[in-house]
């Protein structure tokens, strides 16, 4: 049997023309099916409704890179992510306030999420300080030092006006010895708490915080840190420290230490991740909600992500092919383009070609999730995964 591509056309789309930043509703979630630990929901937030599980598109700089905000939305996404370190380095969340929020300025009249911007600091910034007040960083575009504690992040967030904010972390590289996982666990709950009450004290209007659960590749400690985030209490929990140089192996191990100690009735966000293999996995442990840059960097580099797995257009066995990626995808520019033409543009050097594979693949994460969606309220989860990875382990047939 083959896996099936399920286009989802449950949710009408409001006519995205005429721009309304006014939000409509409060966050809440509904938990709408399960199939083993495998769940679907509906986030409601200030900007529409999030159906899980979701992949969220990442706009770090109010850009999903590549694509224009309609696009975007014509691949399926619900919801972006941005993110607080790009975005007070440049414009400035008080200029994008001034400019009327995050969702004015980059004309995405739907949800969106900003990381802590935590991740970034450990991963970008040239020089950077851990101290119990604030983390203090030199900016990787022009070396200016830069306070972000808990409270600023919040106020940034907020400013950006993102439908879910999430608290500032301390993120650190696996391997890692335990005691070094340990301190920045426990400097993240402590901050987590200043991030809770900095996010009280601001106007929220609906709005939602997320908790971070950290502790590297440790049970024990991920577990800590769990309990003590939802005796702090936040409207959904997440799940950060992974995809750090740990083996997928580890993650899912984590994943299984930790999802079953968090709320059922809170959506779960998993950090970062990440490939479709990943995501399909965590799926079955009970995720709710994903980032990554893999579809657009991907995308950039020739690579497009289908239900027959990644195909490389770079490789000259296409130059001749005219095929489409995919004839029975739900997505225009899969099935119209052939892949000829998307080799020609990616050998050339073309604009196009990175934009309509960057879309492809967008794509292809938003048909991945709303498959699952329909098999776990159709209780065929099971069947859907191992039809799924089956199809990516055949691979893309070569031209008899």
């Amino acid at each position: 049997m083959t896996s099936r591509v399920v286009p989802d056309r449950s949710l009408k789309y409001a006519d995205d023309s005429r721009f309304d930043p006014q939000p409509v509703m409060a966050f809440s979630f509904r938990l709408i099916a399960s199939d083993g630990a495998a769940r679907s929901g509906e986030l409601l937030t200030p900007h529409g409704v999030v159906r899980t599980p979701a992949f969220m598109p990442v706009g770090t700089q109010a850009t999903v890179k590549g694509l224009a905000p309609g696009t975007v939305r014509e691949t399926g996404a619900d919801i972006l992510l941005g993110n607080t370190y790009h975005l007070m380095l440049r414009p400035g969340p008080e200029r994008i306030a001034a400019l009327g929020g995050l969702h004015a300025f980059m004309r995405w009249p739907h949800a969106i999420l900003t990381d802590s911007g935590g991740f970034q600091v450990m991963s970008l910034a040239g020089l950077r300080k851990i101290e119990e007040r604030c983390v203090v960083f030199r900016s990787h575009l022009d070396g200016t030092m830069f306070d972000l504690s808990p409270e600023r992040a919040i106020e940034i967030q907020t400013l950006l006006g993102s439908d879910i904010a999430m608290q500032l972390d301390e993120c650190i590289k696996l391997p890692a010895p335990r005691a070094e996982i340990e301190r920045a666990m426990q400097l993240s709950l402590r901050w987590a708490e200043r991030s809770r009450r900095a996010f009280d004290s601001q106007p929220t209007q609906g709005r939602a915080l997320f908790g971070i659960v950290q502790g590297g590749d440790d049970p024990a400690l991920r577990a800590t840190s769990a309990r003590s985030l939802i005796d702090i209490g936040f409207e959904g929990y997440a799940i950060g420290g992974l995809a750090v140089g740990e083996s997928p192996d580890v993650m899912r191990a984590m994943i299984d230490a930790t999802a079953p100690t968090l709320p059922a009735d809170r959506p779960r966000y998993l950090m970062g991740v990440g490939t479709p293999e990943d995501i399909l996995e965590a799926v079955a442990r009970g995720i709710d909600m994903f980032d990554c840059v893999m579809p657009t960097r991907n995308g950039r580099h020739g690579v497009a992500f289908t239900r027959l797995g990644p195909i490389n257009l770079k490789n000259a066995r296409h130059a001749d092919d005219p095929r489409p990626l995919d004839e029975q995808s739900p997505y225009p520019a899969t099935r119209d383009y052939s892949r000829a033409y998307l080799h020609h543009l990616v050998k050339s050097g073309e604009t196009l070609g990175a934009v309509l594979l960057s879309a492809i693949n967008v794509a292809y994460y938003q048909q991945l999730t709303a498959g699952m969606r329909a098999a776990i309220a159709e209780h065929r989860f099971r069947e859907f995964h191992t039809d799924t990875t089956a199809a990516w382990a055949r691979g893309d047939l070569p031209v008899r």
